[in-house]
């Protein structure tokens, strides 16, 4: 088992069947694109990986606002929908507080969709908190 950062194209696509069982409405042909894009605005893509296949995605980025000062944000965090229960959800999880740390980060953060209760309850295992409402609108 290995956790790392993908930098390659070949890595970014291997990731892409985990990342669809989340975010179904993408496309496998403009993944890549779409991915080296957000790296751009600092984006990256850390995935859990055995016998050279992708069990976990998350992608995210360090941000820096008055609120919360330097913070890693989780954009995507998904296990294979096959694996999960296995401890791989926890393991990349482990690697992304470490990462943060590692880059001096005071905080760790994501938002999830009110409807993932299973997300939620993995969320409070690892001993985070609710500490926000997030609103939007469609422009």
């Amino acid at each position: 088992m290995s956790i790392q950062l993908a930098e390659s194209d070949i890595q970014i696509l291997s990731c892409f069947p985990v990342m669809s069982q989340l975010r179904p409405h993408l496309e496998e042909d403009k993944f890549i694109e779409q991915v080296r894009y957000q790296m751009k605005e600092g984006y990256k893509i850390a995935f859990l990986e055995i016998d050279k296949q992708t069990l976990a995605f998350a992608g995210f980025r360090i941000l820096t606002c008055l609120a919360s000062g330097k913070f890693l944000y989780i954009d995507d965090l998904v296990v294979d929908e096959w694996k999960r229960s296995q401890n791989y959800g926890q393991q990349l999880f482990q690697w992304l507080i470490e990462y943060a740390t590692n880059n001096h980060c005071q905080q760790l953060s994501l938002d999830s969709g009110v409807q993932r209760f299973a997300a939620h309850r993995f969320y409070l295992t690892q001993r985070m908190s609710i500490t926000a409402h997030h609103f939007s609108i469609e422009l």
